[in-house]
């Protein structure tokens, strides 16, 4: 009885083990869930920062020169809507001119009583400077005289309409990550921080001087001194490649990976370059400018086209993110040196 019995419930507890859920088989499922819900946010966040910005285009606070007669000045400042423009009245024509060049304002109206001087910095914005140019039209047309447009800060004669400008954002972009990429693959692990950190600043120095130069004297959209705007540019990539090293070097491809995901699908949409600051809604507009795709933008346009003026803030913001990286890496060197007992990288 008891050998039957022992072959009878044999089979039992093989046909109970066949039917058994695998080992962890409901984290796996949760993990992919995880996973499913993290890309489809990701995608969702991406479309968000590309189209909500677009949608919503247009001046915001964009500071606006006027003047002309007082009556008229103060008629336009009562009718241009706040959230729009921020007008600013000026004593003459010259001083309006003035502070479009030091970028107090994007641009102005000079109203006459023989017509209206529509003031505007396309290098500054081109979709801004059209919108300003509509505005003086219709100013003129309701006056019934004629508008003439005069761009102070104007587009070189070989890139008109800053299409190299507008062409220049993506690689900006790259410039900062493909390096950061290329070096934790060739020189990876804790012991070659060094010469990543070196690699970079290496990098930063020759790719900023070779999108300067294509953008300067191949396609001809900059007129800068060549040096500075490429010690710009340089200071740009640097300040995405060296916090993705330390993210890298702190968190692992997942930090690496956060951090480019935010650099090119948030950074690069809210940049401003092809726009200008103004065009896009305040928030976005805020959020741009202090990421390094939006800070390097600006002190591109700042050195390229307006002497450097400007060119401190972005500057700044640059140097921060640089200077967040390489606490990151040094952080992560610190911490590498306690657990494993080994000497410092760095």
């Amino acid at each position: 009885m008891s050998a039957n019995s022992a072959t009878s419930t044999a089979p039992e507890a093989s046909g109970s083990t066949t039917h058994a859920a695998p080992p962890g088989g409901r984290k796996l499922v949760a993990k992919l869930a995880a996973v499913v819900v993290g890309l489809a946010a990701a995608i969702t966040l991406m479309l968000c920062a590309f189209a909500l910005p677009s949608a919503n285009g247009g001046p915001h606070h964009a500071p606006l020169g006027v003047t002309g007669p007082k009556s008229a000045v103060a008629a336009v400042q009562q009718k241009l809507p706040g959230d729009d423009w921020e007008v600013t009245a000026y004593d003459d024509p010259r001083a309006l001119a003035r502070a479009v060049e030091d970028r107090d304002v994007v641009g102005g109206l000079a109203l006459g009583d023989d017509g209206v001087t529509v003031y505007t910095a396309s290098a500054g914005g081109q979709m801004i400077s059209n919108a300003i140019s509509g505005l003086g039209t219709a100013l003129a047309e309701q006056q019934h005289v004629s508008a003439t447009v005069r761009d102070v800060v104007p587009f070189p004669e070989d890139d008109p309409r800053g299409t190299g400008l507008a062409s220049a954002a993506l690689p900006m972009v790259l410039g900062g990550m493909l390096p950061a990429i290329v070096l934790l693959q060739l020189f990876p692990g804790h012991a070659n921080l060094r010469i990543r950190i070196a690699g970079v600043a290496a990098f930063a120095l020759a790719g900023g001087a070779a999108v300067a130069a294509v953008l300067q004297f191949g396609v001809g959209t900059l007129d800068g001194d060549y040096w500075v705007t490429s010690l710009g540019l340089g200071l740009g990539m640097a300040a995405l490649a060296v916090p993705l090293l330390g993210l890298e070097s702190l968190l692992g491809y997942a930090g690496f990976g956060a951090g480019s995901v935010v650099m090119m699908f948030l950074g690069n949409p809210l940049s401003g370059l092809t726009t200008g600051p103004y065009w896009l809604p305040d928030g976005w507009s805020t959020l741009g400018r202090l990421l390094p795709p939006g800070a390097s933008g600006n002190l591109l346009r700042a050195n390229a086209f307006y002497d450097g003026t400007g060119a401190g803030g972005p500057a700044l913001v640059l140097g921060v993110w640089a200077l967040a990286g390489l606490v990151l890496v040094f952080a992560a060197n610190r911490r590498r040196g306690r657990k494993g007992g080994d000497a410092p990288a760095m």
